[in-house]
């Protein structure tokens, strides 16, 4: 196993976390590969997100509109603001073809809003391209694991 990889991705996937949890929703596009899909699916079992149906399916201006929405103010989901926190463990690298690389992950989020707390866990799956020295996202894949009665209203992204 490349361990130097797996650590490069790895710091990669933590910089995310850590955009996502301070609302640095700008940033975060960037990390993304104009081709790339996050996907949410509602049925953590199911492998053709395309032709499922999804809790978010997401290409690039899906997600420039989903940033929209939470940074406008104007989303009941988003308002007040959800503060999260991400705990990402469980790094393995499953594939790398020299182009691609492919990384599965454990994440725990805690989010705290209007005085509660909420939890969400998942298996993500990261498709990463390399770009230069680093990552662009090519594909995010957050397997809810109590995905059935755990998704209502999100006001920021997985």
């Amino acid at each position: 196993m490349n361990t130097t990889l797996l650590q490069e991705a790895t710091a990669f996937i933590w910089a995310e976390s850590d955009m996502l949890d301070h609302n640095e929703y700008q940033d975060w596009l960037q990390l993304w590969a104009p081709e790339g899909i996050y996907v949410i699916p509602i049925d953590q079992n199911e492998t053709d997100h395309e032709n499922t149906l999804n809790y978010a399916y997401d290409d690039a201006q899906m997600r420039h509109k989903r940033v929209a929405r939470l940074t406008g103010g104007e989303a009941i989901s988003s308002a007040p603001v959800a503060r999260t926190v991400r705990n990402v463990s469980r790094l393995r690298l499953l594939s790398d073809d020299g182009t691609k690389l492919t990384v599965r992950c454990a994440q725990h989020l805690r989010e705290f809003r209007k005085d509660r707390f909420r939890e969400h866990t998942s298996d993500v799956t990261y498709e990463l391209l390399r770009e230069g020295q680093g990552f662009r996202i090519h594909r995010k894949i957050v397997k809810l694991i109590n995905s059935t009665d755990t998704l209502t209203a999100v006001g920021y992204i997985l």
